[in-house]
């Protein structure tokens, strides 16, 4: 069960990002263009809630007010640049510092940094047409350039997509090598986020790109996530992304940078990505606070990834037995065992129901177990997603299987 692709048909694509991947941060319902007046009172309550919160799974900076998240990137910022350093002009300075760290990290000759992923990825994917001679995009029906993006490959670059597999995975190299139709450039989502953030196996994923080469295409990995997908592959950044042509890395999701991604691969490729992301207006006169940030997040979010997908797991039993024990008639946690610190939870109750009781939880317990729910799925189902980060890893087996009760409490017998 995934998210609904029939919004895409409708046009409804962009609405389903939700703010632009806010992640759900455990309370978190920022943006989304389907918000009513009574949804922006949910979003104070949510905020309120989430702020008062003893406990949490997560604790999103999106919480936090302006000045308070200002003020907290100013008196880090030493840790990652010099008090003396000039203020960053067009990528002068500390935005170009953040393209080669991001590049050593990922083993790839060169890095662009731009101010959204959704704009270096249709670069990236422009540039490897033009070089291909085929305009055609594999990738997966939930990859986000299919739903969050307003359809912005054919109408913006011309581009024209094609699914290997439609099942909630990643292609297998079968589907890939067997695909009834040519095209020029192979896109990974790792992990797919829509699908329940799933990752195939290392062999399975080293299968794949060599059936996309087989083919004569390029690879090309949608890694907003790749950040924590080290645990899953027992594998390291380079490595991993060293199987891709190029690869794309977002700075807001795991590393809680204020936004910007990173395009990554052959020196060749970045320059023309360069030239691209002018034309595309990415050029931003200054971006300093930004680059500052994500350099922060690398330095001190990324190495507790880990940490926390490990953690995530030990969530997600103590989840899927509290349920199991609390007697719900279907539920499903989705992976059983997660691939990353992010995960799925399938309850079903409405969505109104479900948003209620977890609110109701937070606002009079102080115990923040589920943000917001969505029914993107099979009518009577609905969904939410959970993120273990810093604030979860206090939570025992124990903790959670309690919290899950008193949530299970408030849903109507």
């Amino acid at each position: 069960m995934t998210a609904n692709s029939a919004e895409k048909d409708t046009g409804q694509d962009v609405e389903r990002d939700r703010g632009e991947d806010l992640e759900h941060d455990q309370g978190n319902d920022l943006g989304g263009d389907r918000d009513t007046d009574q949804s922006q009172d949910q979003r104070v309550r949510r905020r309120a809630a989430a702020l008062g919160a003893a406990r949490t799974l997560h604790r999103s900076p999106l919480h936090l007010s302006l000045t308070e998240r200002f003020s907290a990137i100013a008196a880090a910022a030493p840790e990652v640049v010099g008090a003396d350093d000039p203020t960053d002009v067009y990528g002068d300075g500390v935005v170009a510092t953040l393209e080669v760290e991001v590049a050593g990290l990922l083993g790839k000759e060169a890095a662009a940094f731009f101010p959204t992923g959704t704009m270096a990825q249709q670069v990236a994917l422009r540039c490897w047409a033009g070089r291909t001679g085929n305009a055609t995009v594999a990738l997966h029906p939930l990859a986000h350039p299919e739903l969050h993006e307003g359809g912005a490959l054919p109408a913006v670059s011309g581009l024209r997509t094609v699914h290997p597999t439609h099942d909630p995975r990643l292609p297998t190299a079968d589907e890939v090598r067997d695909h009834g139709e040519p095209f020029g450039t192979l896109m990974l989502e790792l992990p797919l986020r829509d699908a329940g953030f799933v990752l195939p196996t290392w062999e399975e994923l080293t299968e794949v790109v060599a059936a996309a080469r087989e083919r004569d295409a390029v690879v090309h990995f949608d890694g907003a996530r790749l950040w924590e997908c080290t645990t899953h592959f027992g594998r390291p950044l380079a490595e991993i992304a060293g199987l891709a042509d190029s690869v794309y890395v977002s700075f807001y999701k795991s590393l809680e940078g204020l936004s910007g991604a990173v395009l990554a691969g052959p020196r060749t490729l970045v320059d023309e990505a360069r030239v691209w992301r002018h034309r595309y207006g990415g050029q931003l006169f200054q971006q300093f606070p930004t680059a500052v940030s994500a350099l922060l997040g690398l330095k001190h979010a990324l190495p507790r990834l880990p940490e926390y997908v490990a953690h995530a797991r030990v969530v997600a039993e103590a989840l899927r037995e509290g349920l199991t024990a609390a007697g719900v008639p279907w539920s499903r946690v989705h992976p059983e065992r997660p691939h990353t610190h992010q995960f799925q939870v399938w309850l079903p109750y409405a969505t109104d129901v479900l948003d209620e009781a977890a609110l109701g939880q937070a606002e009079e317990t102080k115990t923040m177990l589920f943000g917001r729910w969505f029914s993107d799925g099979p009518p009577g189902l609905s969904v939410t997603e959970v993120t273990v980060g810093d604030a979860g890893l206090d939570w025992t087996a124990d903790d959670v299987k309690e919290a899950v009760a008193e949530f299970v409490r408030r849903l109507p017998g």
